[in-house]
């Protein structure tokens, strides 16, 4: 098989597995505290990365590995737990597009730090982005408002939209500085370490959350950690062979796929509009596709 057909089939995967770990997570937090799933989810990760990485010679890397390891947990441990508690507040067919905002801010900060400077396309991309929101943002009767984003949860959306687009561009850079092994082992030993101080901040009460765990919610764990991986091992595969806002761009496809699973899974409303403005800044994505 060729690079461009898995490269094609990594972006095709990327773009299934995000919702279905969405799905997942805000089932969990019906029972959890949204930064406890996190955590659970990150330490699951980190001891099978340990295992991945155990003989490798990790003292020879380099200092510029550990420092993009380092930042990227600390945006993905926080990004992340704010993306669960955004989850479990709000609808995720109205999450979901909000992510779209991503390949904007991967583009900014991979001007800021990696010199990725986006064309006219890109601009006009942001623009149908931000039109495309209309559509999507809506009230329980449907209708666009600017009150919308001082939701909490839409904040903590764009919170987590935010930490996680930068951690995208130092993911690239600890591929570029080692390898996708150890790329994804960085990913999930970091966003573990960084996901306990996450608990202690917002003053989880672990204990009696690690007492909530039964048989349902482990098979809910167990899934989750199987699609979180996938997600991540396609992601890194896909940055290992593109550029960061292109790419942060592509998989925006999974729009689409969240709006529908918030129709299906959670029974939220008025799916055509949202299906239109969720197309809308698919286009615009699409745009930014065309950057470079």
């Amino acid at each position: 098989m060729g690079t461009g057909t898995l490269l094609i089939l990594a972006i095709l995967i990327r773009i299934i597995s995000n919702p279905i770990s969405n799905v997942v997570q805000k089932k969990l937090t019906v029972y959890q505290h949204p930064f406890f799933v996190n955590f659970i989810s990150y330490s699951c990760l980190a001891v099978i990365s340990i295992i991945l990485v155990w003989d490798y010679p990790v003292m020879e890397l380099s200092s510029g590995f550990w420092a993009y390891a380092i930042f990227g947990g600390i945006c993905g441990a926080f990004g992340n737990g704010f993306l669960i508690k955004a989850l479990e507040m709000g609808q995720l067919s109205v999450l979901g597009p909000i992510n779209s905002y991503k390949s904007v801010v991967g583009i900014i900060i991979a001007y800021l730090l990696m010199g990725e400077i986006p064309s006219i396309w890109g601009f006009s991309g942001v623009t149908l982005i931000i039109a495309g929101s209309y559509f999507v943002l809506n009230d329980s009767r449907g209708k666009f408002s600017w009150n919308l984003l001082r939701q909490e949860a839409i904040i903590y959306r764009f919170m987590a939209l935010i930490l996680t687009g930068t951690q995208a561009v130092f993911d690239k850079q600890v591929i570029l500085h080692s390898n996708l092994t150890l790329a994804f082992a960085s990913w999930c030993i970091f966003g573990a370490l960084f996901s306990f101080p996450v608990l202690v901040l917002f003053k989880v009460d672990i204990q009696k959350e690690f007492r909530k765990i039964n048989q349902y919610s482990i098979l809910k764990y167990f899934w989750l950690i199987i699609s979180i991986a996938i997600m991540v091992v396609s992601t890194n595969y896909t940055f290992s062979h593109m550029q960061v806002g292109p790419a942060l761009a592509l998989f925006q496809g999974s729009i689409l796929v969240t709006v529908f699973f918030g129709y299906r899974f959670f029974q939220e409303g008025h799916f055509v509009k949202k299906i239109v403005g969720s197309l809308i800044m698919i286009g615009g994505s699409v745009l930014i596709i065309l950057l470079n």
